[in-house]
């Protein structure tokens, strides 16, 4: 896997999820994961990765086979295969999803349908992203992911 695009957050945050995965939230409030119950419950069932920057801004996503050292991993299910990797903002809620490539910040990808562990490591404003098989469905974290 190699591929390369940008977005623009301005809330701060990367979402990964599988369009399917959330779909439960397509009627929830536009910002129901700023609740951070709600943010770590769905991450702790594997439904979605939302990873705190540290800044609003410009950032480069770089989709890579391996990373050394992660800053983050976490587990995530894909029961359709579509995976968006972008603004947190963009994370389904208020009867909209980032379906539309006109209006959303980020990138849908297509994976086999499976279980995934995500790896990340950040480098000032670029993103080392790796999505590899897993056999691990949950997390079990105790607070929000956030980098500095």
């Amino acid at each position: 896997m190699s591929n390369a695009f940008s977005f623009i957050t301005d809330t701060a945050t990367l979402a990964i999820f599988d369009l399917q995965a959330i779909q439960h939230r397509k009627s929830d409030t536009a910002d129901w994961w700023s609740i951070q119950d709600d943010e770590l419950d769905e991450m702790n069932k594997g439904n979605i990765a939302f990873i705190g920057l540290g800044n609003d801004g410009f950032y480069t996503i770089n989709l890579c086979d391996k990373i050394e050292d992660p800053d983050v991993r976490i587990n995530i299910n894909c029961p359709s295969g579509e995976v968006f990797i972008g603004a947190g903002e963009d994370t389904t809620g208020g009867n909209l999803e980032p379906d539309d490539p006109q209006y959303r910040a980020g990138e849908i990808i297509f994976l086999p349908i499976g279980d995934y562990e995500v790896s990340l490591k950040k480098v000032s404003n670029i993103l080392f992203i790796s999505i590899i098989f897993s056999k691990a469905k949950l997390n079990k974290f105790e607070n929000v992911l956030r980098l500095d």
